[in-house]
């Protein structure tokens, strides 16, 4: 039987970096601001050139658009509130709205999962099934997988959400964090939290390690497949091709299995430190991989210099005209 809520607590306290000093508030929160707009405005010029760019109409584009439509929701989802934090010492959250923070960035963290999961797939088939690729990687098929990711991400937040939030909040009511997550709302809750965790853990390492199985074994099999090319151009030339979702991945799994990792082989870290390496792979890879889409991959690369061209080309002329008037 569920709890039921005999709350005390009507909101939440985020508490940032703790142990940072009030001097550092506006530095921290301009920096904050900074990675914000930079993560908009990459982002959102991704989005315009697929829009805007025929050539871009590929399966591989239509899983990077969704991965910054991703990207953008998540910075959203978080970013502001901690900005508030330090530019305005606000920071307070409702009890509702701590929630549906939580069930958005357990959400989107789930559809960024299967996102790349996606792509994986689209190298995989790619590399290992050339001519099976255009038939099975069809922009319908896409969507479908695209469509699909959003619709079952759905399920395991909103279990979380569902089983925490009656829970009865009695005591603090302070976050040690720079969002609310499932962690960080239920250890403040007054009962046993070990029937509501377990199910939690449960969901994120399925969502995490579900994907990352296949992502392993699909890029085991590419370089199984690319040592059989005997041509080492051949070789380079199918490797050069991962290069761009494989550095994507790793921003992603990398640091969030470390610090697994490390939590169960007793690695322990201060609050602070394990604020600043949560904040660090949440928020850094949606502003670093609009960048690594434009200089890595050949077709987004041409379709921002061709953007940036029109622009100059123009000006150039405008004032070539005003001087010779």
């Amino acid at each position: 039987m569920p709890e039921r809520n005999h709350s005390s607590v009507t909101e939440f306290i985020l508490t940032g970096f703790a142990g940072l000093h009030q001097e550092y508030y506006g530095l921290v929160s301009a920096v904050l601001f900074f990675v914000y707009l930079i993560t908009l405005i990459a982002n959102a010029k991704v989005i315009f050139l697929f829009a805007t760019n025929h050539s871009l109409h590929k399966p591989m584009y239509y899983i990077i658009l969704n991965l910054s439509v991703c990207d953008i929701l998540f910075s959203t989802t978080t970013l502001p509130k901690i900005i508030s934090r330090y530019w305005f010492r606000s920071g307070s959250i409702s009890f509702t709205a701590c929630f549906i923070q939580m069930y958005f960035v357990h959400y989107l963290g789930s559809v960024n999962s299967f996102i790349l999961f996606q792509m994986a797939l689209d190298r995989y088939l790619a590399i290992c099934y050339p001519f099976r690729y255009s038939l099975v990687l069809t922009k319908s098929n896409i969507l479908i997988l695209s469509i699909t990711a959003w619709i079952i991400s759905k399920a395991f937040p909103l279990m979380m959400v569902i089983r925490a939030y009656p829970l009865p909040y009695c005591a603090s009511n302070i976050i040690t964090h720079c969002f609310c997550d499932h962690i960080g709302i239920t250890v403040l809750a007054c009962t046993d939290r070990t029937p509501y965790a377990t199910p939690a853990f449960t969901a994120a390492m399925v969502t995490l390690l579900g994907p990352l199985a296949f992502i392993i074994f699909s890029y085991g099999s590419i370089l199984i497949a690319v040592y059989k090319i005997a041509n080492v151009q051949g070789r380079l030339k199918s490797l050069s091709t991962c290069s761009t979702q494989l550095i994507i991945i790793s921003l992603y799994y990398l640091p969030r299995c470390f610090v697994y990792l490390a939590q169960n082989v007793g690695i322990t870290f201060s609050a602070d430190v394990r604020i600043v390496i949560i904040m660090l792979y949440s928020l850094a890879p949606p502003m670093i991989n609009p960048l690594i889409y434009c200089l890595r991959a050949k077709d987004m690369r041409e379709s921002l210099l061709k953007q940036f061209c029109k622009r100059i080309v123009p000006r150039k002329a405008h004032v070539a005209a005003i001087s010779n008037s």
